[in-house]
């Protein structure tokens, strides 16, 4: 593992001390999860944004047309 010293605003420290407290864990454990989270979301959309990129819309319509033009489900209506 790997140490990282980082400054904070006074006020976020504390927030963060609050939520570890009431989250029962650590801060560093806190801060380990919000920086995995925030990694694992900005490599999503990178992944997305590659995907699609290689989406074809006269593909997509034209299985759209194939698909049949019924009434859905009642539990799938909004």
């Amino acid at each position: 593992m790997s140490t990282l010293s980082v400054r904070l605003p006074e006020s976020l420290h504390k927030a963060a001390k609050m939520l570890a407290h009431k989250e029962h864990i650590s801060i560093n454990q806190l801060i380990t999860l919000a920086i995995a989270e925030k990694i694992s979301a900005l490599e999503t959309e990178g992944y997305l944004t590659k995907r699609a990129k290689q989406g074809d819309r006269k593909k997509y319509l034209d299985t759209l047309k194939s698909a049949p033009n019924v009434e859905p489900d009642d539990q799938d209506k909004l």
